[in-house]
């Protein structure tokens, strides 16, 4: 009986052995694929032992630098820096872990990805000035940058960008909201070594018709690594930001995203605290950003929820070229078609 029941178990361990192997190997063979088929766009440089991807087009001057907002590769710039590319250099890229770029120190503070970014422009040989984007998240690193290199930026656009108020100010149920996807996220980067590098990730999202051409970029153990450090350390980042100051007489836009439509908070939320939420970041958090700069101005969006680099790219394109204009006349000039804004005026509002 005991050798009947070694030789189960040495048969089990066979089989999750091997499908452990079969696992990985379509992990691995499906990943070349797809970054054959759609291969993201730019050049690893290396900022000092590990190499960041770096993506610029365009000519002009002040060179556009897009930061993107948590969790998103430099692919969610396609509506916007092609638009930019048109009038001015603009550059976007995968912070360290995300995309195509290699892992970088731990942990993810919007400090050490600001010198990060810093040293990328420098070895790249991208000039300043700078202008710099920040969506969401990326709002806090651009701030910090601003404050390390303040001689190398010309001024800065804010799309619905996070505010370091936040944590104290918004409804105490949207904390519990933010503290689940906190341990959410260290859980998926926990145990990405097996979800991830064994295919089963792949192979659920598959099933489910939710695997794009690009899901590489993201089905990657370095990835949720990255992105659990950044969230869990936002707070850091966000007095980070605060410590970085004013921005002084520099010209600094705020789009604000008008629709109170986000279905994560919508679904976690009372309707009183949603519409404390969407109240409190328009009114409060998103003109307090506008405040940083003497020459600080809000605008709302009003067709765009939180995402507004996907929802009204447009909206970015014309903020930047607007400050282009504002920054110098060195700026070739193109005909552009603004769409209306209104002047004054998630989950991923972390």
């Amino acid at each position: 009986m005991i050798r009947l029941l070694r030789i189960a178990a040495l048969v089990l361990v066979g089989l999750v052995v091997l499908l452990a192997i079969v696992g990985a190997t379509y992990q691995s063979i499906a990943t070349h694929a797809e970054a054959r088929s759609f291969p993201e766009a730019g050049r690893l440089v290396d900022v000092g032992g590990y190499r960041l991807k770096l993506n610029c087009t365009g000519q002009g001057s002040p060179t556009v630098v897009l930061e993107a907002g948590f969790g998103d590769v430099l692919v969610e710039w396609k509506h916007v820096q092609p638009e930019i590319a048109r009038f001015s250099r603009v550059c976007s890229y995968d912070r360290a872990g995300y995309g195509g770029s290699d892992p970088g120190p731990m942990p993810r503070t919007s400090a050490k990805i600001s010198e990060e970014l810093h040293a990328l422009l420098q070895h790249a040989g991208e000039q300043p000035p700078y202008l710099l984007v920040g969506s969401s998240f990326g709002g806090y690193s651009v701030r910090v940058f601003n404050g390390k290199y303040p001689d190398q930026v010309a001024g800065i656009v804010l799309a619905d960008a996070t505010q370091e108020d936040q944590y104290e100010l918004l409804p105490a149920a949207w904390g519990r909201i933010y503290e689940s996807m906190v341990n959410r996220c260290k859980k998926q980067a926990r145990w990405a070594p097996v979800f991830i590098d064994l295919g089963i990730a792949r192979l659920t999202l598959r099933s489910q018709g939710d695997l794009g051409g690009d899901s590489y970029l993201i089905l990657q153990s370095k990835y949720l690594e990255a992105r659990a450090s950044e969230l869990e350390m936002i707070k850091t980042s966000a007095e980070q930001a605060r410590a970085a100051g004013h921005i002084a007489d520099k010209p600094l836009i705020v789009l604000t995203g008008g629709q109170n439509s986000d279905s994560i908070l919508n679904s976690g939320l009372s309707k009183q605290d949603f519409d404390d939420f969407h109240r409190i970041w328009v009114d409060e958090l998103q003109t307090r950003l506008a405040r940083l700069s003497t020459k600080g101005k809000q605008i709302i969006v009003p067709d765009s929820g939180h995402d507004i680099p996907n929802d009204r790219p447009d909206a970015i394109v014309n903020a930047v070229r607007d400050l282009c204009t504002a920054t110098g006349p060195h700026v070739p000039q193109q005909i552009v078609v603004k769409s209306p804004l209104h002047s004054k005026w998630s989950s991923n509002r972390q």
